[in-house]
């Protein structure tokens, strides 16, 4: 038996700057994963498709209609097409809420996983819904804080299977900018975190964060007058705005014993620091694995439907 023919599914993890995905059997084990750096961002609509199929064109049965189940922003406004938000509170969003789209290619029937809006404070979310659901698989009980660091790092306050609330902080995409846009850039080498310099600098604006202006520009000049090296301007502006972040989410992290942190790179982990240097424990999990089961859930939902 060839490997297309066991093919049952299709799971697709769509982001700004990648695309991931997982060819599944009938009882959800991996068959194989393809990934591109065709995100959302890249694409025009009509470029969604052909990306999609060129990933997958060579595994697909030909006499067979393929369920693709997809989350992230491919269901943005700007994406394939726009999967209507749910409003938080609410459970994860399941295929039921999905948007199907009618593409060319007729050995394809995709759906469009929904994201998430919060009306009050004003928030968005789209895949970080389907890593939670992901999560509360496991731990359907779960009652407590979700960090979902990126570019774009999501807090997620969860309780009873349902997002409760949740706040986006551009701490990545700040980063990205100052240190290779701003005249910070001179003074910074990225690396591996001096943690002592990391510490030093969250816990420092953690008590103080109306100082942030001034504390980034201070980067530059120790590194002119102060011999701050390059590898330590990159550890303090990672804890000066990491610092910021956890101290605007402070107050709701000190009111719940449980913290998840869904990744486990280098970013996670400066998380998981950063919180121990306020004294705040937490616990990573991997994204990937929760995206995955995210996906495997709304296919089941989906397969309960045709039943």
């Amino acid at each position: 038996m060839n490997q297309t023919s066991q093919i049952d599914w299709i799971a697709v993890d769509w982001g700004t700057t990648n695309l991931r995905v997982w060819l599944m059997s009938a009882a959800n084990e991996v068959l194989a994963q393809h990934q591109s750096p065709k995100g959302m961002g890249s694409l025009t609509k009509d470029q969604f498709e052909p990306a999609l199929l060129h990933l997958i064109e060579q595994d697909l049965d030909p006499g067979k209609k393929t369920d693709v189940v997809v989350c992230g922003m491919a269901g943005s406004r700007q994406g394939w097409a726009e999967a209507p938000y749910l409003t938080a509170p609410c459970p994860p969003p399941s295929v039921h809420q999905a948007t199907s789209v009618s593409g060319t290619d007729p050995r394809l029937s995709v759906y469009l996983l929904p994201g998430v809006k919060q009306t009050s404070p004003e928030d968005v979310m789209r895949g970080e819904e389907t890593q939670i659901a992901g999560m509360l698989s496991d731990t359907p009980s779960y009652d407590g804080m979700v960090c979902l660091p990126g570019t774009h790092t999501k807090w997620a306050s969860v309780g009873h299977g349902e997002i409760r609330s949740f706040q986006t902080f551009m701490t990545g995409e700040l980063f990205s900018l100052l240190a290779h846009k701003s005249v910070l850039r001179h003074g910074i080498e990225t690396g591996e975190l001096d943690l002592e310099e990391f510490r030093h600098a969250l816990r420092q604006i953690a008590k103080e964060p109306s100082a942030l202006a001034a504390e980034l520009f201070r980067i530059r000049a120790k590194g002119l007058i102060a011999d701050l090296s390059p590898t330590k301007a990159f550890s303090r502006l990672s804890g000066l705005l990491i610092g910021a972040e956890l101290a605007a989410i402070g107050h709701s992290a000190e009111t719940t014993s449980s913290i998840v942190i869904l990744g486990e790179d280098s970013v996670a982990q400066a998380y998981k620091v950063g919180l121990e240097a306020l004294g705040l424990s937490s616990t990573c999990i991997s994204a990937g694995t929760a995206t995955l089961r995210g996906l495997i859930l709304a296919h089941a939902s989906l397969k309960e439907a045709a039943q």
